[in-house]
């Protein structure tokens, strides 16, 4: 089993949810981040008022599959969404030492 993080743009969760589900994700957990990477923040205008935005905001999400399946989920995050444009975020690839599913008390694979 591996553990997918992956980092996006807050527009394109939707999109990244129904690819994944088209794929056969049944779940994943979403968290609402903020912070920087490469474009290290911009500067906004408000009430004609220049500021800096130092953190931005992101959608952080986690997604435990299979480890047949990670190629495949990697795949459809990068490629749904990529918009070409700096900050479109990050993935990371983690192992998972064991699953349990409260409900049930089923375990690793079966959790899933």
């Amino acid at each position: 089993m591996k553990l997918i993080i992956a980092t996006i743009k807050p527009f394109k969760l939707e999109e990244v949810r129904e690819a994944l589900t088209e794929i056969g994700v049944r779940g994943m957990m979403v968290t609402e981040i903020k912070g920087f990477g490469s474009q290290s923040g911009h500067t906004e205008i408000y009430r004609g008022a220049e500021y800096a935005v130092n953190f931005v905001p992101k959608v952080k999400l986690e997604i435990v599959v299979s480890a047949a399946m990670v190629d495949q989920v990697v795949d459809t995050i990068t490629t749904t969404a990529k918009t070409g444009k700096i900050g479109d975020g990050k993935i990371f690839v983690l192992d998972v030492g064991q699953a349990v599913r409260v409900r049930t008390g089923e375990t690793n694979g079966d959790a899933l």
